[in-house]
């Protein structure tokens, strides 16, 4: 590196990066296990899954992994397909 001011926000830049990862992989997963039930059609775990993935992405609005309307539109679409399940 250049210089220590460099060096370091690598090293910061390194640490978001996991950090950022591992949020995104936590709520792909949870996204999984709740179209794996609406596949099943299981509606009490689908709802479930459903009020935890959408607690996940509101957090992480907030904390800026992702933007507000980028979340607005993954909520929608989830229980859009929620809401397929009973028709």
């Amino acid at each position: 590196m250049k210089t220590d001011q460099a060096a370091k926000r690598l090293r910061q830049s390194e640490k978001r990066r996991l950090r950022n990862r591992m949020s995104k992989s936590t709520i792909l997963t949870s996204k999984k296990r709740f179209l794996a039930a609406v596949k099943e059609n299981d509606k009490e775990k689908a709802g479930s899954e459903l009020k935890e993935i959408v607690k996940l992405l509101d957090t992480s609005a907030g904390k800026g992994l992702f933007h507000k309307k980028t979340v607005a539109r993954k909520k929608s679409r989830l229980h859009k397909a929620l809401n397929s399940m009973s028709a």
